[in-house]
């Protein structure tokens, strides 16, 4: 059948994508549906087609899966930013192991992954999944116990409604179509009432929010952050200027706010969709926030990069810190630092630890970071990961006991990697937030004589697609009889 736009159907969902998306069949042909669950039998209109595949729009679910629940925001499916908000909370943590598992299997070569439980214990007969005896541990993905309010930072757009009011809220997936939403349930409760005195402050001082179409209007975004542990407060507005009319009236208002620390404004008058610019004027307040992941202190200005999730952050680099294997003694290697967040809780059990980062002002909020833990074995330096490893290994003969890299989403780029293989570490321990560009890494390494030893998931993005790994590699032979991948 050749499908047209607008067509109506219905379908059986069998599967997710990558992305959360429903996936269906219809005589050979796949749909690719939004807002549907695994067992959903769905109505649906046709939007956009292609010779194997197409995405249509659901229209009524005409049979709910059992995994299917109502979203508890009201807003979830305009927004899109909660992909998975109407799929129970467990089976989303059951869709996000199996999609980094199949990434790996299908990428990576790796067929002898073996889910086990907690202690390492081999789950049923593996038969499901493809392992053999020996095979490499994939352990339980480590979920939320309370999978709301957890972000600490949100960046939220403003611009005028229909009816020519200030609005804010979040973009719709794919668009700059501001969703009005002042209460998104993964932030902060402060969020409403800290967006409700700015819209305030605009009305009253005749303020004008940004159109990004004419590049008009002044204040663009709001970025707000909470030190969980410290309860401290960020506001920090991002403007179309280069000064905020009447800022001491909105400084006067936001410090009524239990907690409030720093406020400060952000310039942008690029015509860009990158919302931070590079200059920030201080308000009130130091100009940045503090907070705690286990017992390290951090600094938190308006462009540090901070995970957002702070509570699963601790476990997170709780369980790279475990897969480091650390005594006292090691030299470790942590590339793409950031602020130094996984470099000093390395620190803490290391015996040097060296950081890499390419944004100068991350590497200088490092640097303090190490100082107000008075933590004297890290050192940190400023380039991109793949210049300045090789550069030191070259140059300088360094060595290293244990290497961690947190890349972006990219992954690593192939002189690191080569310049790991060199180094030879006992062990490296990879945290990624990309399963596909992790699989083509890992097979890499483990292609030049590293072995894969345990993989684990952890949910650092509640209802969203998302999720983090963990894994943990270790020098092998690449002709021993223990080697774990298989390659054909």
């Amino acid at each position: 059948m050749e499908w047209k736009k607008n067509d109506r159907f219905t379908v059986t969902i069998g599967d997710l994508s990558e992305d959360g998306s429903g996936i269906g069949k219809l005589d050979g042909y796949i749909w690719f549906i939004k807002d549907t669950v695994i067992g959903d039998v769905v109505e649906a209109k046709v939007m956009k087609t292609k010779k194997s595949y197409g995405f249509a729009r659901l229209e009524r679910v005409v049979v709910p899966s059992e995994k299917r629940i109502v979203p508890a925001c009201p807003v979830a499916r305009q927004c899109g930013g909660c992909q998975l908000q109407a799929m129970r909370y467990e089976e989303g943590l059951r869709f996000k192991e199996k999609k980094v598992f199949e990434n790996l299997r299908r990428i990576g070569g790796f067929n002898n992954l073996q889910f086990v439980d907690e202690n390492g214990e081999r789950e049923g007969t593996g038969q499901d999944c493809g392992a053999s005896p020996g095979g490499i541990p994939f352990y339980p993905i480590i979920g939320m116990g309370e999978p709301w309010r957890y972000r600490n930072k949100a960046q939220i757009p403003f611009g005028l409604n229909k009816n020519g009011e200030i609005a804010t809220g979040f973009y719709a997936g794919r668009t700059h179509t501001i969703i009005e939403h002042d209460d998104c349930l993964l932030g902060i409760e402060e969020n409403q009432k800290i967006l409700a005195i700015i819209k305030q402050y605009m009305r009253e001082n005749r303020i004008t929010p940004y159109d990004e179409e004419i590049h008009r209007g002044l204040v663009r975004h709001a970025l707000i952050r909470k030190g969980f542990r410290t309860g401290e407060l960020m506001v920090c507005l991002v403007i179309n200027g280069r000064k905020l009319p009447a800022a001491d009236k909105l400084v006067d208002k936001l410090c009524k706010l239990e907690g409030m620390t720093s406020i400060s404004y952000c310039i942008n008058t690029d015509d860009t969709n990158v919302i931070l610019g590079r200059e920030i004027v201080d308000l009130f307040g130091p100009g940045y926030i503090t907070d705690y992941i286990g017992d390290v202190k951090y600094r938190i200005s308006p462009q540090s990069f901070y995970q957002v999730n702070p509570v699963q952050t601790e476990k997170l680099y709780g369980t790279a810190l475990e897969y480091a294997g650390l005594t006292g003694t090691e030299t470790v290697w942590d590339l793409y630092c950031g602020i130094g967040t996984i470099s000093l809780f390395l620190a803490q059990k290391a015996g040097r630890v060296y950081g890499v980062e390419a944004v100068p002002q991350a590497v200088a909020d490092a640097r303090e970071n190490a100082r107000l833990n008075s933590l004297t074995n890290v050192e940190f330096f400023e380039g991109r990961a793949e210049e300045v490893l090789p550069r030191m290994y070259a140059e300088n003969h360094i060595t290293a006991d244990v290497i961690v890299v947190d890349p972006p989403r990219k992954g690593c780029d192939t002189a690191c990697l080569d310049t790991i293989v060199k180094m030879a570490p006992s062990r490296v321990v990879y945290v990624s937030c990309d399963s596909a560009t992790l699989a083509r890494d890992l097979r890499y390494l483990c292609e030049e004589g590293y072995e894969l030893e345990k993989v684990r998931c952890c949910d650092m993005f509640g209802w969203t697609g998302h999720v983090e790994t963990v894994v943990q590699l270790s020098k092998g032979e690449i002709q021993s009889k223990k080697i774990r991948v298989d390659f054909s």
